[in-house]
């Protein structure tokens, strides 16, 4: 008998972990390109840290709990490491290394992937990026509102109106104040805040019984959430700013915002979408003590700051329809050309060859086809690709034709003057004549 054939495998994707096609691949570099450009307009620079980092480094910042969301391992070393779940950690270190090189206050941007070991579902994948925008070495409710102001400012680059998103803002001392109030000892607050961050999610004969077992009662609790809004003085430089500004409208006092991580001591917030139920697109808040932490130095280094994924995100950018023409127009640019080359004459092929390389010198973006077609199958190419030009070289040669495939003008020219022309036209309106 003959033997079997193999089996063949079918290889997917690892669980939690995406492909990006060229049209994701597309939408993802529109998410980046826009977080870039918002973040300079504030005058914010790029940094990088690494993928890799000791696990030690985010045991020390979140405890040992933290590692049950980590994509740990040992290295060929016998060192234990982990992807990173996040960044703050990594920027922590490599701002208190270097801190005597940069005037204050320091404002770094970073975007790259983070890794957690979670369960997949709807805004949470194993696999995501992050936008991280930090302010670090200074302590005012400026930096505060600067951050607030910039998480608003790319929601609306994003085309997402104020109808469609809010910011949910509170402070963590003035949970810190209630607990003293109450006399809780310092002991049980950690669970205190736990039970707070997901006071809106459990059932509250749950909550009850948690804040039982540290003397408080639910109804107590309540009572002091509803007392806290935005007149509450420890909001008042903040919304002096963002009212000068105009953006307090885009804030909402929350007292249930505390931010899950222990380092947060100040402001915390959130943003969430108001129409879809979905995840927080983005977090963060005030961590003056985190740098000093992860250093092991008396490093003063008040810091606070927010991430934004781009996974919770992406939803909400396909669920709002202003968000739509942004895109579109992004990835018009991104998945095709300004001008498509025909040669309907293969005996012109040199010459049209060398009119790609001389446009693609001046900046244009430019395809054709890569051997012998017939001319329909060509401007079929040329409309798949949306260009808005087709240079037709064909027995007419050296005149070229030079269609424009959205207003159907179509000229000839001398082959000497196609660079100029092409480059010119594009400078027009999309539905504007051949040449200036």
């Amino acid at each position: 008998m003959g033997r079997a054939p193999p089996i063949m495998a079918t290889f997917r994707t690892v669980k939690g972990f995406r492909d990006f096609f060229p049209e994701d691949c597309a939408l993802r570099n529109y998410i980046f390109d826009t977080w870039r450009q918002v973040a300079r307009r504030y005058g914010f620079v790029e940094y990088e840290g690494p993928l890799v980092e000791s696990t030690d480094l985010y045991k020390k910042k979140s405890g040992d709990e933290i590692t049950a969301q980590l994509f740990c391992f040992e290295d060929k070393g016998g060192r234990d490491i982990s992807l990173r779940p996040e960044v703050t950690p990594s920027l922590a270190r490599m701002a208190t290394a270097r801190h005597r090189d940069y005037k204050k206050p320091m404002k770094w941007f970073q975007i790259g992937p983070c890794f957690r070991y979670e369960e997949p579902q709807e805004g949470r994948s194993r696999e995501f990026i992050q936008f991280n925008a930090d302010i670090l070495g200074d302590a005012s409710q400026g930096s505060d509102a600067e951050l607030v102001a910039l998480a608003v400012d790319v929601m609306l680059a994003f085309g997402i109106q104020s109808e469609d998103f809010v910011i949910r803002l509170s402070n963590r001392q003035v949970w810190t104040h209630y607990l003293e109030d109450r006399k809780v000892p310092q002991e049980h607050w950690t669970a205190f805040l736990a039970i707070i961050d997901k006071i809106e999610r459990a059932k509250p004969e749950d909550t009850a019984e948690k804040l039982g077992k540290i003397g408080l009662t639910l109804e107590d609790v309540r009572s002091f959430m509803a007392s806290v809004d935005g007149n509450h003085p420890i909001f008042a430089a903040l919304r002096a700013d963002l009212e000068a500004r105009g953006l307090w409208r885009y804030v909402r006092i929350d007292a249930t915002i505390v931010r899950g991580l222990a380092y947060y001591t100040g402001m915390v917030f959130e943003v969430f979408d108001l129409k879809h139920g979905l995840r927080a697109v983005a977090g963060g808040g005030r961590y003056d003590k985190l740098c000093a932490l992860i250093s092991d130095s008396s490093v003063d280094m008040p810091s606070a700051g927010f991430a934004m994924g781009d996974v919770v995100l992406g939803i909400l950018l396909s669920k709002t329809p202003g968000a739509q023409v942004g895109i579109t127009d992004y990835l018009n640019t991104q998945m095709g050309v300004e001008a498509y080359v025909v040669v309907a004459d293969e005996a012109q092929r040199a010459p049209a060859l060398a009119a790609v390389q001389a446009l693609r010198a001046a900046g244009v973006r430019v395809d054709f086809s890569l051997n012998a077609q017939k001319v329909g199958k060509q401007f079929q190419a040329a409309e798949n690709l949306k260009a808005r030009f087709a240079l037709v070289y064909g027995a007419e040669y050296p005149q070229v034709q030079m269609k424009n495939l959205v207003s159907r003008e179509q000229q000839l020219l001398p082959a000497e003057q196609i660079i100029h022309a092409v480059t010119e036209a594009l400078k027009l309106p999309v539905t504007g004549p051949l040449i200036a």
